[in-house]
């Protein structure tokens, strides 16, 4: 694998901003290939005001967002900068392992698994201290942008 990208060179490739970017550093990358990420997760997460005050949980389906969005990642890899859009089409064989709390760092790998046109297939997983805690497959279509 190889450089990693820090948080700028991530907003260069996603559309996402605060409170949405799930991803804070590509640790490590094989463009088209495969990718590494982690996420900080901190009781400052505005999520955690409603899930749940009194046992703060991440949400399974941020989780999976986080996972989609270094997914997005790897397969904008492929394309010029600004020229397409990851878009999520489909979720498959998610499991959720262990709950994630305040304090957690998730590590996050992101695998292709197949590319068709403008289809894309990755296998994801999420870890906490080496411990699995989510992975599955998910689907994307590299849509036109606007600006395309």
């Amino acid at each position: 694998m190889s450089d990693s990208l820090d948080i700028q060179a991530i907003r260069h490739l996603l559309p996402h901003r605060y409170p949405f970017l799930l991803i804070d550093r590509v640790t490590a990358y094989e463009p088209g290939q495969r990718a590494e990420a982690i996420k900080n997760v901190t009781i400052n997460e505005p999520f955690f005001q409603g899930h749940f005050p009194t046992q703060p949980i991440m949400p399974g389906v941020l989780i999976v967002e986080a996972m989609a969005q270094l997914g997005g990642v790897l397969l904008m890899q492929r394309t010029p900068l600004g020229d397409k859009l990851a878009l999520l089409t489909g979720i498959d064989r998610v499991r959720f392992r262990r709950q994630v709390v305040p304090g957690d760092q998730l590590v996050l790998t992101a695998e292709i698994l197949k590319i068709h046109g403008n289809m894309g297939k990755v296998k994801v997983t999420a870890r906490v201290n080496k411990e699995a805690v989510s992975d599955g497959e998910l689907m994307f279509y590299l849509a036109e942008t606007a600006s395309s």
